[in-house]
């Protein structure tokens, strides 16, 4: 379970609808409790360690993490809105409202200045 969380968590840096933060905390919750190597490699990892140790001390996100979440989310959606569901009102605005949920749900964590 650790592994495959660890993978989403990687494809969400490139893929703005998997949420990278919260599949890394499940990672570090699933190896602190199976392998503590594979949790000390992640919480230490050059790339990816910073994530959850920003995340597990302040419970905030970076504010260059906010922006680009929020961008590319509302390009991707707006997107599928405009090309891949514009003759479907419905549609259009079920995928307005998750925009709109996403991005007031990583809006309400604090902002990490650093």
């Amino acid at each position: 379970m650790g592994l495959l969380s660890l993978g989403l968590a990687v494809a969400g840096i490139f893929l703005p609808l998997l949420p990278t933060t919260p599949l890394l905390l499940l990672s570090a919750w699933c190896f602190v409790r199976s392998s503590e190597r594979l949790y000390e490699w992640l919480i230490y990892n050059r790339y990816l360690g910073e994530y959850i140790r920003n995340f597990r001390e302040y419970k905030a996100i970076p504010i260059r993490a906010k922006v680009v979440s929020v961008v590319l989310i509302w390009l991707t959606l707006g997107y599928c809105v405009v090309a891949v569901v514009a003759e479907y009102w419905w549609a259009q605005v079920a995928l307005l409202l998750l925009a709109s949920a996403i991005t007031w749900h990583i809006l309400s964590y604090a902002t990490l200045r650093k």
